[in-house]
């Protein structure tokens, strides 16, 4: 395998010094590092390409020494998007000693693992998962609960300053019934209340649902014009096939899932033109993200199905990384690696962000409101909905 571009090798001098100074020391274990998410099952068309990202990585990281010559092994568990099997895969991932967990991709899943993280005093960093709960179950000075995805307090109110910005106001709600659907209607209810405005119509359905024309019928009934959909899998397919077969042109809007395989091959042309919000659009509007796009198709040798799990997962790392290097003689213990994921002082130039102080005390989620652009599938892909969006991506933001 080729050796990293020229800035991420830069990025990581010290641990590249650190590396030198202890070759001379006995050969040291590796660092275990959890990863889990839903590998199997309706959501693995995200839950892989997050795992690939770490993989991606973590393979870099070890190449130039890993952490004080420690190298990264990643302790892989399949939760497939149930919240029993996450629980039971959080347990063992602390029975075996890791030092730090990656992982959730499910709302649902990850709210019922929390606890044992928390419980233990490890720390979690969550890549994929956006329910906003998931940051705000304990109070944050005291969270073991990290986040590099984009919650869904902030995606909601950005759809919708999309949607109103485009004369859409009368706007029918679809969530499916899982604690993702259940905090995504909450967050989109917000986000319209602030604009003094109220869904004309709300859907609430069951994971595998084949037909929700009913519901449809009532959402045109009502007025809508616009769907904003919130559901993970297929279902999104579902509404806008629906949609397709009564003939109702409104527009299909909602967070990240609408960039999923599951829509845009399940929908196929009825997908077209839908929209939804995003960290990173998988184009090389730069150097790191040209570099990550071609060593992900040199190391996996496929099409990035969902470029953003790959890239927050990616990113996920080199931030565990940065923490690591502020940790001095090598004492891993939960509440020191929390403190260092809290002060990370060098500046992370990302593929979804540049990330300057990630994380606080008092904040544990890394990607903020300014951070996100729209992206629109066109042709069977998602690219940016708006041309100058895609001018912007040439900036990578930094928190506001």
């Amino acid at each position: 395998m080729r050796r990293p571009a020229r800035w991420m090798t830069r990025l990581l001098g010290t641990v590249i010094l650190c590396t030198s100074l202890c070759a001379i020391a006995q050969p040291t274990p590796p660092l275990k590092v959890g990863v889990i998410g839903p590998f199997t099952g309706p959501s693995s068309d995200f839950g892989v390409l997050m795992l690939q990202g770490v993989q991606l990585a973590a393979e870099q990281v070890n190449e130039v020494g890993g952490y004080l010559g420690r190298k990264i092994e990643l302790v892989i568990k399949d939760d497939e998007g149930k919240p029993d099997a996450g629980l039971k895969g959080s347990q063992e991932l602390v029975a075996e000693g890791v030092t730090v967990t990656i992982g959730f991709c499910n709302t649902g899943v990850a709210q019922k693992s929390l606890e044992v993280f928390q419980n233990a005093k490890l720390p979690l960093i969550i890549p994929c998962a956006t329910g906003s709960p998931l940051t705000t179950k304990y109070a944050a000075p005291e969270s073991y609960i990290f986040r590099t995805s984009a919650r869904d307090a902030i995606q909601a109110p950005f759809v919708v300053d999309e949607i109103l910005l485009r004369g859409w106001t009368k706007v029918a709600i679809f969530a499916d019934t899982t604690g993702y659907g259940d905090a995504g209607l909450q967050d989109v209810e917000l986000a319209l209340a602030k604009k003094n405005l109220k869904a004309v119509h709300v859907a609430r359905f069951p994971l595998g649902v084949k037909d929700l024309r009913d519901e449809l019928k009532a959402a045109r009934d009502a007025g809508a014009d616009v769907v904003f959909s919130y559901t993970v899998g297929q279902e999104n397919a579902v509404i806008a096939n629906g949609r397709k077969d009564l003939k109702w042109n409104v527009p299909q809007v909602g967070a990240w899932p609408l960039s999923f395989p599951f829509f845009i091959n399940g929908a196929k042309d009825a997908a077209e033109g839908a929209m939804m919000a995003q960290t990173f659009i998988a184009e090389p509007s730069n150097e790191r993200r040209a570099s990550f796009l071609s060593a992900y198709k040199r190391k996996f040798d496929k099409p990035m199905a969902v470029p953003m799990a790959a890239a927050q997962g990616y990113d996920s790392v080199y931030l565990l990384t940065f923490a690591l290097l502020g940790i001095r003689g090598g004492n891993l213990n939960g509440p020191t690696l929390k403190a260092a994921l809290e002060n990370i002082t060098r500046i992370y130039y990302g593929v979804v962000a540049t990330y300057e102080r990630p994380f606080s005390l008092n904040d544990k989620d890394a990607i903020t409101q300014n951070m996100l652009v729209m992206g629109k599938v066109a042709n069977g892909r998602v690219t940016f909905a708006r041309p100058e969006d895609a001018k912007r991506s040439l900036v990578v933001k930094r928190k506001s």
